[in-house]
C-alpha cells in the first residue's frame, strides 16, 4: 500500500481493543486494530513512523464517531475517506463495501458479481482483507458463500462483535479462515 507522505496518526483505546487511526490531507486513511493482519507496522511505529497527532481534527472526529459506533449510538460514519493507498481494483472493492447497509451481509461471490467481476472472487477476497479502514469501510459484513463466518484481519471475535452491533443476521460458524 502506498500512503500520502503527510499522513499522521494517533492511537486510541476502544471496547474492541487498541486502534491506530491515520489521516492524510485527503481524509481518513487508516483504522487498524493493533495486531491486525496487514497493519502497516513500519508506518505506525519505529524510525519511519508517521507523526503522532492526537489533536488532529479529523483524527478526533474519527475517534469520537468510532467510539459512538461501538457503543451502538451511531449507525455509520460521516468522515472524508482517503482510499488512495490501494490499487484501482482494491479501491473499487472498498467503495463497494461502503454500499453494504448496516444490518446486511454479502458473500464474496455476490460482491464479485456486484463489481461486474464474477470470476474474481479470490481477488475480491484479497482486496477485502487489505481494507485499511476497518469498521468504517465495513469489510466485516462479508461472509462465506454458505453464510458462514470467515476470517477477518482484526480477528473473528471482533468480526462477530461488529456484526452483532450491526444487528446483522448471525452468521453460521464455519471452517473458513479467509481474508475478510
Amino acid at each position: 500500500m502506498q500512503f500520502h507522505s503527510h499522513t499522521v496518526q494517533t492511537r486510541i483505546t476502544t471496547p474492541l481493543g487498541p486502534v491506530r487511526l491515520a489521516a492524510s490531507p485527503a481524509g481518513l486513511a487508516g483504522l487498524w486494530f493493533e495486531g491486525q493482519r496487514h497493519e502497516p507496522l513500519p508506518l505506525l511505529q519505529g524510525a519511519s513512523a508517521w507523526g503522532h497527532a492526537p489533536d488532529h481534527p479529523l483524527l478526533q472526529a474519527a475517534s469520537g464517531q468510532l467510539q459512538q459506533y461501538l457503543r451502538g449510538e451511531r449507525a455509520g460514519f460521516e468522515l472524508p475517506l482517503d482510499l488512495s493507498g490501494g490499487t484501482a481494483f482494491q479501491q473499487s472493492v472498498w467503495r463497494a463495501l461502503l454500499t453494504i447497509a448496516r444490518g446486511q451481509t454479502i458473500s464474496y461471490g455476490a460482491l464479485s458479481q456486484r463489481l461486474g467481476r464474477p470470476r474474481a472472487v479470490r481477488a475480491v477476497g484479497a482486496a477485502v482483507g487489505r481494507n485499511p479502514l476497518s469498521v468504517v469501510v465495513p469489510c466485516h459484513r462479508v461472509l462465506g458463500a454458505d453464510g458462514s463466518l470467515t476470517g477477518y484481519a482484526g480477528g473473528l471475535e471482533r468480526k462477530t462483535a461488529l456484526l452483532t452491533l450491526d444487528d446483522a443476521p448471525h452468521p453460521r460458524p464455519g471452517p473458513h479462515q479467509g481474508n475478510a
